[in-house]
């Protein structure tokens, strides 16, 4: 034991695992529910009493197709931006959902405040990441989407092992996520913009008007016939072309 009081000890595992719940969903929330779902099914780790449905059959089912789904749409350039785009209407409210969860079994403020928090942790992080996908996207080629997505895959099975073992790292290494994410979002943002203008139909460009002067312009020297103040003015219908007036010798 590390000879923390029980309840300090519980305390900080609860925390710990509403932290990585809710990190995790905006970045990969089918891998974190199946994975949870897997692990509390073969009793692995004691999921708390509101989310040990995560270890129902159906449950396992719909989230194990549901991450071959995202597995395969987040490493492909353009698609990835479009799934997480969808995704902001899901990751959001089921990491707080789960955060909410974790403390159900500690009274209604706790579990209130958790998905409040919660849900704050899993906006972050899914803006941080649609962000910079969509930044990689200014110049869709797979490589660097690739490696954005395994690295993703990476970092959520790596952070969940860190939980579990060493419960201080997980929430030192959160907090400094979440203000490395506080000062990239901007910035993230600025190449969504750059972007949703690059995307945009550009309108065609008009032809500009002849300077007044110029060779071709109305009234200049050597303007078509017809034109105001060119060299020969219009007849009227009808009548024939007057001869140019002599041309004085003396």
């Amino acid at each position: 034991m590390t000879g923390i009081p029980y309840s300090d000890w519980q305390l900080i595992q609860t925390v710990t695992l509403a932290g990585l719940l809710a990190w995790a969903s905006g970045i990969r929330l089918y891998l974190i529910i199946f994975a949870m779902g897997v692990a509390g099914h073969f009793h692995i780790i004691d999921l708390p009493p509101d989310l040990r449905v995560l270890e129902h059959t159906w449950v396992l089912g719909a989230s194990g197709f549901m991450l071959l789904i995202e597995f395969i749409a987040d490493k492909v350039p353009l698609l990835d931006t479009f799934w997480d785009g969808i995704h902001t209407f899901i990751r959001i409210p089921a990491g707080a959902l789960l955060a909410a969860g974790v403390a159900g079994d500690n009274g209604a403020p706790l579990m209130i405040a958790a998905g409040l928090l919660g849900g704050t942790i899993t906006a972050g992080t899914h803006l941080t990441k649609a962000g910079a996908r969509a930044t990689l996207n200014l110049s869709p080629e797979p490589l660097s989407t690739w490696g954005a997505s395994f690295s993703e895959d990476f970092a959520v099975v790596v952070g969940s092992w860190l939980a579990f073992h060493f419960p201080y790292v997980f929430l030192a290494a959160l907090l400094t996520m979440l203000l490395a994410m506080a000062w990239l979002l901007p910035k993230f943002w600025k190449g969504v913009l750059i972007m949703w203008k690059y995307w945009q139909p550009k309108p065609k460009p008009q032809p500009k008007p002849a300077p007044a002067g110029a060779p071709g312009a109305p009234g200049a020297p050597g303007a078509a016939p017809g034109a105001a103040g060119g060299a020969q003015a219009a007849q009227p219908p009808g009548q024939p072309p007057q001869a140019p007036p002599p041309k004085d010798e003396g």
